[in-house]
């Protein structure tokens, strides 16, 4: 591909939010993270990135939708980040650009992993722009340098993750799994939450992912995943933002059959014995909540997907 190309070319891409199952959190490393043992989810909300040839070297974001406010279309942005590392690793002499149009549906800050989301849809925007030979493996590679939850959203379905969570084995479940998800009008920090777990928990434990999780989703059973689902991360956040811990309790006293914050929160998941009883959940915690800010998802769904290419 030449700096020639017509303007109008442009890949449209789906990507997914996510939920983690289990978070096992160990001790702060000398590097300033934290080995993680997690499940993650692909869940049924999405941000879609446009990514249309531009002038060489030129890289642009355009966020809209509603969180679209929240979010800086800056050369800091996760998705810019992703298209000039593509780019600084991939690119033929400077010729290459694009200009990134994000819908955002993902809540910012919200532990669903709404930016890496957008940096994960960025990579396999341009590499289809400028047709880039890249496997979905590499693309997960470049994916790890950005973040460590921004190589999960590429592979989607539900996978065990390691490390920082970016070493990702993907697990074979059965069955569709309904959520019931309570979003924020309030992001939360993760270093904050990290750090707030740290004061609290002084000497974790070595993390794991529980053996009776990956059995349960292989049964397919809400049932059976529902005593099984685990955050260690929750204390720092209701400790930083009190009133999530009355958000848990709501969802499983009208019928959910397990809460869970997600990542760092503030998000929190319920699940549900189905879609009947998530779509009677998300009408009473409306108005338990006052808010709309109320989702009914369904998971796993599939990776970053590519939904349309303009030649």
């Amino acid at each position: 591909m030449s700096a020639t190309q017509p303007v109008d070319e442009s890949v449209r891409v789906r990507v997914p939010a996510k939920i983690n199952l289990s978070l096992a959190v160990g001790p702060a490393r000398p590097d300033g993270y934290h080995d993680l043992a997690t499940v993650f989810q692909a869940v049924s909300l999405h941000d879609e990135l446009t990514a249309t040839w531009a002038p060489p070297g030129e890289v642009v974001v355009k966020t809209v939708g509603p969180y679209a406010d929240r979010v800086a279309d800056d050369e800091d942005n996760l998705a810019c980040r992703a298209a000039r590392l593509l780019m600084d690793r991939h690119g033929d002499g400077g010729a290459w650009g694009a200009h990134l149009l994000v819908d955002k549906g993902i809540p910012v800050a919200g532990g669903m992993a709404g930016g890496s989301a957008d940096a994960a849809g960025a990579l396999l925007a341009c590499a289809a722009l400028w047709d880039l030979d890249l496997s979905p493996a590499d693309l997960r590679e470049l994916g790890a340098e950005l973040g460590a939850d921004v190589p999960f959203p590429l592979l989607g379905g539900t996978a065990v993750g390691t490390n920082r969570g970016d070493e990702l084995v993907p697990v074979l479940g059965r069955g569709c799994f309904h959520w019931v998800l309570a979003l924020s009008d309030e992001g939360l920090s993760t270093p904050e939450v990290f750090a707030r777990f740290d004061e609290l928990d002084t000497d974790p434990d070595a993390p794991r992912v529980p053996d009776e999780l990956l059995a349960a989703l292989g049964t397919g059973e809400a049932t059976e995943l529902a005593g099984c689902l685990h955050n260690d991360l929750t204390a720092a956040a209701c400790d930083l933002r009190p009133d999530l811990a009355r958000t848990l309790e709501l969802g499983t006293r009208y019928g959910a059959l397990a809460s869970l914050l997600s990542g760092s929160g503030p998000t929190v998941a319920f699940l549900t014995a189905g879609e009947s009883q998530a779509m009677d959940l998300a009408h009473t915690l409306r108005g338990e909540l006052g808010t709309d800010a109320v989702r009914r998802v369904r998971g796993p769904v599939s990776g970053a997907k590519l939904l349309q290419v303009l030649r």
